[in-house]
């Protein structure tokens, strides 16, 4: 079973830590107030209130041992966050994924030991800026030069198979799976049939998603 530890309990902490949970894997939470601890604890195997600034505290929490250790710390404590990555570092943690806050704090938290930054501000700005752009792409996730994506299924293409749509060559994107209500077809036959009502999860080029999206 992978092992993760969450140091920060606020909105985003309690989040990661939860999801973590929700999918199978061991979390240890950590935070230095009780109440976001006590919060945490029934979402987890195990909630603490302990000083992840401290390098001894660390190492008898045996994060090295972890699979990866989430610094989760808020924008209150830009400094705590900073110490916390660079001593999980330094105790050996495996794997650092750090909040940022800016990209100066992104940059300083990877100089410090962070394997991956992220800036979920940033990211549901980003995803908030496109919807409003084109509101029916409803989600997108960039995959290097490429955008994974759902897209309301255009009126066009309702009635007619995929094949029969020919989307892959008059629009430049695949159709890795189609929603439908709570089915989830994946990989589905060029022969399926697309509904009213369906959504299409589509790899290709943001431009060409826009296309499609466009029809809808």
């Amino acid at each position: 079973m992978s092992e993760f530890a969450v140091i920060g309990l606020g909105r985003f902490g309690i989040s990661v830590a939860r999801h973590l949970g929700r999918q199978g894997a061991s979390v240890l939470a950590i935070d230095m107030d009780q109440d976001l601890v006590d919060a945490a604890a029934p979402e987890v195997d195990l909630a603490l209130r302990a000083d992840a600034t401290d390098e001894r505290t660390l190492e008898e929490l045996q994060l090295a041992s972890m699979s990866c250790v989430v610094v989760a710390i808020g924008a209150h404590s830009i400094e705590a966050s900073i110490l916390t990555t660079a001593l999980a570092k330094q105790v050996g943690v495996p794997r650092i994924v750090a909040r940022a806050m800016g990209d100066l704090h992104a940059r300083v938290l990877r100089a410090v030991g962070a394997d991956e930054v992220i800036n979920p501000e940033e990211e549901m700005g980003r995803r908030l800026a496109a919807r409003l752009v084109e509101p029916s792409i409803l989600e997108q996730v960039e995959l290097g030069g490429s955008q994974l994506a759902e897209v309301e299924a255009p009126e066009s293409f309702v009635g007619k198979d995929l094949v029969g749509s020919d989307i892959r060559n008059r629009y430049r994107v695949s159709v890795m799976a189609i929603q439908r209500g709570e089915e989830v077809i994946a990989n589905p036959r060029p022969t399926e049939v697309i509904q009213t009502g369906d959504v299409l999860v589509v790899v290709g080029s943001l431009e060409s998603i826009r296309r499609v999206a466009s029809l809808a």
